[in-house]
């Protein structure tokens, strides 16, 4: 028996993934970053799921930075990297980006701390790619306490559908197959269409309880 309950009291804090490949800033909001190693540099793992544009980048550029969401960042900053999808937003536009010496994109308002990595190894998981990272640069931005899942699922909203989900906040709605934004409702109207990329009412699917 299985019982979700069991490991339903770990917890994980929140980042913003961001790297560059073909040109193009790619990032999505992830819950899956952990230090793997006490070497020296220290390694760390990202799990991201294939279907996201971010993995694919991940997979040319071959390094990364990764950002700890400070813990009162705003809702808003994690819906556009945790709910769009990058096929039909450049997420990064209009921000003050930064970039570090492999041309990898970050932010640091809200940001407590970065680190960049550099890709030695990687793990297919089912639906998802375990890259392994070494540490390449590293700085405190604003310091602090990091946003958790936990703090953000009891802020009452849903965990980001790009992160790599352990665990998920129990809502009645819909997710677009496509890019992933949640329609919060008892039921979906006939007509209904994506309101970021447009994909109609039979690309949705019922969130299971």
């Amino acid at each position: 028996m299985l019982n979700s309950k069991a490991y339903e009291s770990l917890n994980y804090s929140l980042s913003l993934l961001g790297t560059t490949a073909n040109g193009k800033y790619s990032g999505c909001i992830i819950n899956s970053l952990h230090q793997v190693t006490s070497s020296f540099p220290p390694r760390f793992t990202v799990t991201v799921n294939k279907s996201n544009e971010t993995c694919k980048a991940l997979e040319v550029s071959g390094s990364f930075a990764v950002t700890l969401l400070t813990a009162d960042c705003p809702t808003e900053l994690v819906n556009l990297f945790g709910y769009k999808s990058g096929r039909v937003t450049d997420k990064f536009a209009g921000k003050d980006v930064k970039l570090d010496e492999a041309g990898n994109p970050y932010l640091t308002e809200h940001m407590v701390s970065r680190i960049s990595c550099k890709i030695v190894d990687r793990l297919e998981v089912g639906n998802y790619v375990l890259f392994v990272g070494q540490a390449t640069e590293s700085e405190v931005l604003s310091g602090g306490p990091a946003l958790t899942l936990k703090d953000f699922t009891n802020r009452g909203k849903a965990t980001p559908t790009t992160a790599s989900v352990y665990r998920t906040v129990q809502i009645n709605g819909y997710r677009c197959t496509v890019c992933g934004y949640v329609y919060e409702a008892e039921s979906l109207p006939a007509d209904f269409r994506c309101p970021l990329c447009n994909a109609p009412a039979d690309k949705f699917q019922l969130i299971e309880k």
